[in-house]
């Protein structure tokens, strides 16, 4: 490709990028004029009739087969139809976070938040890190850093940026006022969150995502790449590793778990095993999957995927 026709397609793109921006944008704030659980129950409803409708919607039941080769076409059907709804409640969470989030330390059980690990949070917040916390692509996980936050736990958290520059804008942005700081997944990141935990802060990070030059591991008994970092930071700064995550629960209800520390595999030398820790926070993640199938991202291409035959 020449250098005129590339960067007549690089504006092109970033026109596109800008028009898909703005209409997402625009369906945001109408959602934001309903109240929110008029606005999630829409959110949901429509992407279950559009989701199917993209491609995205044969990967995802392409890997709900290879996942569970038990189950047969009626469920891997169902579970791609509930995830759908499960994504779109997600964006429109994204408009309503500060709303929904309405627990209170002093009144627990009240409002739709619960919080599994109360004592936790507590334990954590009145002695000195570093600390490590780790989730997945599971429910509202945006809720996490605010849940965090509402019990004086204030921490950095790790983020994948959306492709498209103006959705990245605008989520960094919104996300800053109610989750702490963040860090891009990009060049220097892994030396920002290594100054928080030489601090003695604590840091989050998502450990679900395909990484291309990471460690060989499993996830579902299929082959996939997992990146080194939080075992690697956890090496070098001998840090405590806790799970966490988010679950939807009927009702338009929540529950947030902060889980016990993670005790990490040690090699021969008393050293933290990279490997063997990114296979451990790969069959963790995994089991929460299992005990709620429809909330995990399924038509994200987690695996190493090979082209999808034409049908």
């Amino acid at each position: 490709m020449n250098p005129a026709t590339a960067r007549l397609a690089l504006r092109g793109k970033r026109a596109a990028d800008y028009l898909i921006a703005q209409l997402l944008f625009g369906l945001l704030r109408l959602v934001r004029l309903l109240p929110a659980g008029t606005g999630l129950a829409f959110a949901d409803r429509t992407a279950r009739l559009l989701g199917p409708l993209t491609p995205r919607h044969r990967l995802a039941k392409d890997n709900l087969r290879q996942a569970y080769p038990e189950k047969d076409d009626a469920w891997v059907e169902r579970i791609a139809r509930e995830n759908w709804g499960q994504m779109g409640r997600i964006a429109a969470e994204f408009v309503f976070l500060d709303d929904l989030f309405d627990f209170d330390p002093e009144n627990p059980g009240r409002g739709r938040i619960e919080v599994e690990g109360v004592d936790t949070f507590l334990e954590l917040r009145e002695r000195k890190g570093p600390f490590i916390f780790f989730t997945g692509h599971l429910g509202c996980f945006e809720l996490l850093p605010i849940g965090a936050a509402a019990f004086g736990l204030e921490f950095t958290a790790l983020f994948r940026q959306p492709n498209n520059r103006y959705i990245a804008k605008e989520v960094q942005s919104a996300r800053r006022t109610s989750g702490g700081h963040l860090v891009p997944s990009k060049a220097g990141a892994a030396w920002s969150l290594a100054g928080v935990l030489q601090r003695g802060g604590s840091v989050g990070m998502l450990v679900d995502q395909k990484f291309r030059k990471g460690v060989e591991t499993t996830f579902f008994g299929r082959p996939c790449k997992t990146n080194p970092l939080l075992p690697k930071l956890a090496r070098q700064f001998d840090c405590e590793i806790y799970p966490a995550r988010s679950i939807r629960l009927p009702d338009g209800r929540y529950r947030l778990e902060l889980k016990p520390r993670l005790d990490l595999p040690r090699d021969a030398t008393g050293e933290i095993d990279v490997p063997a820790t990114c296979q451990l926070l790969n069959d963790t993640v995994e089991g929460w999957v299992r005990e709620h199938p429809e909330q995990w991202m399924w038509f994200h291409d987690r695996w190493k995927s090979k082209p999808l035959t034409k049908r």
